[in-house]
């Protein structure tokens, strides 16, 4: 019966992919049961092919471990709970629930990034919890951030880039804004959860420490010694290595409401705005600059800074986080999906792969929560659509090698957060589901809903 409903559904996409790219008539439930289907089916193959393995190769079927080396958390699993949970996929959700209960197991003698297992795994973990109230699950929560928090006991209060799970002993003391200051959301949660401040105020000295060092323009750099203190980078960018540090600063107010993070959040907010705002042939971006002097540096943008214009629109800049969205979202109608790097000035890719990424579905999911527009669903709708084109492989969704190619040259990759991520964006702009609070809600940068599931429904 799912499969034929699968055959079902599988029509109605097909049927709007021939749709106008401004087109905003859809059956959005129809779509939402689409992407339901489409979660359960990856779901279980990877259940068949990879239970328990960080990430399933769906091209060949295989496995990769990440983020530890040649060890396995069993990551697709943990981020998948909370999108299984708020689908209605509740055997599934359930089974996940007791691999992680009784199988899952953090004491292992190996090197992490603080970062990633944090926004990734006890964050995973908390959303579990927030979907099954399950104390175990929070106690794994628990037990990872405890092994992360020595990372935090550098001189500055910035934490080191790895750390060993088992050991305690931190390494890598050059980072960057977003491994630094990527944590107060989960580790504020988890500090209301336990009764335990010291997560949230490591946390937050974190943030405090690197916004304390930005330039005379109020502007950060990609890379910083922890240690010191000390930049080892010039250039601002609202991509990769910084992106999620301003996500944090408005989600601390956001989730936990701390007034010193919205501030913080407005003096960043406002510098981007006066020395890297850009308008080329009517479209928005957002150039890399020297922090110091402002001056341009680069007008490549990554993939992951098309987040961008649904953080702008949540801080009140509703205009231009529309206006940044669209950009993007006239790449993705150029490309299909989205390269890993495009050069604004040159409007053409710098790299042309695509690692199956979420930030411009989380874009219009984040515009569409505050005015409803149906424009941002059908940029989501698109998305989805493009993804189920060139994406499916055998085994799963992978990431692309050549988004340029006709066709679309596969690569045999599935990152953990595929799981959390798209599906659950895709499926909450579509669904109008009774199972989440449209109004009152707050997801991660890695999708984990924290606030907002509605039980008993």
């Amino acid at each position: 019966m799912r499969i034929g409903r699968r055959g079902m559904m599988a029509g109605t996409a097909a049927a709007l992919v021939g749709a106008k790219p401004h087109d905003t008539t859809a059956d959005w439930k129809a779509l939402a049961e689409d992407v339901k289907a489409e979660m359960a089916w990856a779901w279980d193959l990877y259940k068949e092919h990879a239970w328990g393995k960080d990430e399933i190769k769906p091209v060949s079927g295989g496995n990769s471990s990440f983020p530890l080396k040649n060890r396995h958390l069993g990551l697709s699993l943990v981020e998948a709970l909370d999108t299984l949970w708020v689908m209605g996929l509740d055997s599934r959700f359930r089974e996940g629930i007791d691999w992680v209960k009784t199988s899952l197991d953090f004491d292992v003698d190996g090197e992490v990034s603080v970062f990633e297992t944090s926004i990734r795994l006890v964050g995973g973990l908390l959303s579990a919890h927030h979907a099954s109230g399950d104390r175990t699950v929070l106690a794994k929560a628990k037990d990872l951030a405890d092994r992360l928090l020595p990372a935090f006991a550098s001189p500055t209060g910035m934490p080191y880039r790895k750390i060993n799970l088992r050991t305690g002993k931190p390494s890598e003391p050059i980072s960057s804004p977003a491994d630094i200051a990527t944590y107060l959301p989960e580790w504020g949660t988890l500090s209301r959860l336990t009764g335990d401040m010291r997560y949230r105020d490591a946390a937050r000295k974190a943030v405090v420490a690197l916004f304390d060092r930005r330039s005379r323009l109020d502007l950060v750099a990609t890379q910083i010694d922890v240690r010191s203190g000390e930049w080892r980078d010039r250039r601002a960018t609202i991509g990769s290595y910084c992106d999620s540090f301003f996500e944090y600063l408005w989600d601390a107010w956001q989730l936990l409401g701390d007034t010193a993070c919205k501030h913080m959040y407005d003096v960043c907010t406002a510098a981007i705005l006066k020395h890297q705002q850009t308008w080329k042939g009517g479209n928005l971006w957002f150039a890399d600059v020297d922090f110091e002097s402002g001056q341009v540096v680069s007008t490549e943008q990554d993939e992951l800074a098309s987040f961008y214009g649904g953080l702008l629109g949540q801080g009140g800049a509703m205009k231009l986080g529309a206006a940044c969205t669209e950009s993007w979202a006239k790449v993705q109608t150029r490309f299909g999906i989205l390269p890993e790097g495009y050069d604004y000035a040159k409007g053409e890719p710098t790299q042309k792969g695509n690692a199956l990424r979420p930030e411009l579905a989380d874009a219009a999911f984040n515009l569409w929560l505050l005015d409803r527009k149906p424009r941002w669903r059908a940029i989501g709708r698109d998305h989805f659509l493009a993804m189920k084109r060139w994406n499916k492989a055998r085994y799963g969704y992978t990431d692309l090698a050549d988004v340029t190619s006709d066709p679309k040259r596969q690569a045999d990759h599935c990152p953990g957060y595929w799981w959390s991520e798209q599906m659950k964006y895709y499926y909450l702009l579509f669904a109008d589901t009774p199972r989440f609070d449209y109004r009152r809600n707050y997801l991660s940068t890695e999708g984990n809903v924290l606030l907002g599931f509605r039980h008993g429904r």
